[in-house]
């Protein structure tokens, strides 16, 4: 109920989400939005991370299976990154008055991160990138372009200087 009427609030109001990650370009990217998008951040603001979701092929070698309690352990370590990791990133629009909520969501980023674009009717998506180069794009993928393309709102890709 509680989120209904968030959703319905952050609908009208034209809610973005800044997708964050440990990387520095993400944190380029929102330091960019807070100096450059001024006053339509104040208007609300979700910060988002994913975490992938460790299954049982942790390991790369795969030998047998690898103990609940350990893959346990593992997301529980990675939840509490990303709990300090939002912190940061909270901390950083404070610096610019802006009060912004955060998000942690399980899953591949892909997906986690259009799926709260649609789920929070957003109107804007903002996101650094890599800048990886097209081999290694081929065989990692690239978060940004995935949401570029699947994102139901515009999406904002902040490509640090070198």
């Amino acid at each position: 109920m509680a989120e209904e009427a968030a959703s319905a609030e952050m609908k009208q109001n034209g809610m973005m989400i800044v997708a964050v990650d440990e990387s520095e370009c993400s944190s380029y990217a929102l330091k960019w939005a807070l100096q450059n998008l001024g006053d339509k951040l104040k208007s609300g603001v979700i910060l988002l991370t994913a975490v992938s979701v460790t299954q049982s092929g942790v390991f790369a070698g795969g030998y047998g299976t690898v103990p609940l309690d350990l893959v346990t352990s593992i997301q529980e370590n990675q939840k509490k990154f990303a709990t300090s990791l939002l912190a940061k990133a909270k901390e950083i629009c404070a610096q610019y008055g802006v009060d912004a909520e955060t998000l942690c969501v399980m899953g591949n980023p892909k997906d986690a991160i259009c799926d709260a674009v649609e789920k929070f009717h957003c109107n804007l998506l903002v996101m650094g990138t890599h800048s990886r180069g097209a081999l290694q794009r081929a065989f990692l993928g690239s978060v940004s372009n995935y949401c570029i393309h699947h994102a139901k709102c515009p999406v904002l890709v902040v490509r640090q200087r070198v």
